[in-house]
């Protein structure tokens, strides 16, 4: 999905827009919940006044269906009515415990921070307070903002996930992009450098000079190689994984410190493997150079490939300072690096090469303080 202003500002728009929508659901529901708790008060007022009525008329006064009707009508409000004597009647209280002074107790003291007592008086004399509280309508009622402010988070996480991942592939695009645009722009100097050699050949001079040019040339073709590469899908072909590792291999080897002792073992003489060659060489150089920068330009690097099964296993190996074990996996996460100046891109770029390219698996297969060996491993032809 490409993400241009334009698209960015109607995404903006409609999550502010599904933030308002549910803001306002919000609002309307807490609305909804106080009128509802008036009604249950404005309920238990009337209830009130017709137990007070009850209490204070002569037991042959004929109190009319209304009052009945009043008393029999409330099944769903909990409620304890306190006599001016202390003692209770309590109803709508769940099970046997509405004989039990401890319970309708704290009862009472959790209606009291639900709803303010209602006061029973006749002619100015206190006779009666009634504690209520909500009702299991209104107690679900209570808890549905709550649920309204989950999905709120809920949907600002997707929201900033969703936005989240879309930037990380724009940047991807945008590495993707660039490195092809620079393998482009490197080509045009590097057509002119290989005419400008040719006539360096014509003219009386050391021919060894023309020849460590030619040398460099290639080098720059295959760094160009490699940026094309990047962010399509690379063509592989059948090549000698034993062969194309030495030549990486001994292409460092060359340029590399004397301080630094180089090692290369083969347990077979060929092996077929398909391959992208620029990648894969590029793979080899990343893991020597971290094994290099590890050991801090003195030590001692070996490459052994040792077939297993249907997988042909690539070890490079140092002995420089370790990586912890907890940092095996994230160190292949991109912008990960324990350099100064480090982007954190070598090993990401490996990873990517090997097991999305490649079809293949890097990790660490062991490290400590003498060192760590880097597996690969690719699936054979054989």
């Amino acid at each position: 999905m490409n993400f241009n202003p334009k698209n960015k500002t109607i995404n903006i728009s409609l999550m502010v827009g599904a933030f308002f929508i549910v803001s306002l659901i919000l609002w309307n529901t807490n609305s909804f919940f106080e009128q509802f708790k008036k009604e249950e008060r404005h309920k238990m007022e009337i209830w009130a006044t017709a137990q007070t009525e009850f209490r204070n008329s002569s037991q042959t006064e004929d109190l009319g269906d209304l009052h009945l009707k009043i008393f029999q009508n409330n099944t769903s409000t909990p409620m304890i009515l306190v006599n001016k004597s202390g003692t209770f009647n309590a109803k709508n209280i769940e099970g046997n415990k509405k004989k039990d002074t401890a319970f309708i107790k704290q009862k009472i003291e959790d209606f009291k921070k639900e709803n303010t007592p209602i006061l029973m008086t006749h002619k100015g004399e206190l006779i009666a307070t009634l504690y209520y509280g909500n009702s299991e309508v209104l107690n679900n009622l209570k808890y549905y903002p709550l649920a309204l402010l989950l999905i709120i988070f809920l949907f600002g996480a997707v929201i900033f996930f969703f936005f989240k991942t879309n930037k990380a592939s724009e940047q991807s695009k945008l590495w993707a992009g660039m490195a092809k645009e620079t393998a482009h722009q490197i080509g045009t100097p590097l057509t002119s450098l290989l005419g400008w050699n040719e006539l360096l050949k014509d003219e009386n001079i050391n021919p060894e000079i023309s020849v460590e040019i030619e040398k460099d040339i290639c080098r720059l073709q295959t760094i160009t190689d490699r940026f094309s590469n990047i962010g399509s899908l690379p063509k592989l072909e059948e090549k000698d994984i034993v062969a194309e590792t030495k030549s990486a291999f001994d292409y460092l080897k060359r340029r590399s410190s004397k301080l630094i002792q180089f090692s290369f073992d083969s347990k077979v003489d060929e092996l077929p493997v398909m391959l992208n060659k620029p990648l894969y060489n590029w793979t080899i150089e990343n893991l020597v150079k971290n094994g290099i920068d590890a050991m801090r330009g003195k030590g001692h690097i070996a490459i052994e490939i040792i077939p297993a099964g249907s997988f042909v296993n690539i070890l490079v190996s140092d002995t420089g300072h370790g990586i912890p074990k907890g940092n095996y996996a994230s160190i292949f996460n991109p912008g990960h690096t324990s350099k100064r100046r480090g982007w954190g891109l070598g090993l990401s770029l490996v990873k990517r090469i090997v097991e999305e390219y490649h079809n293949g698996k890097v990790k660490v297969l062991s490290s400590s303080k003498d060192g760590t060996v880097m597996q690969i491993s690719l699936k054979t032809k054989i």
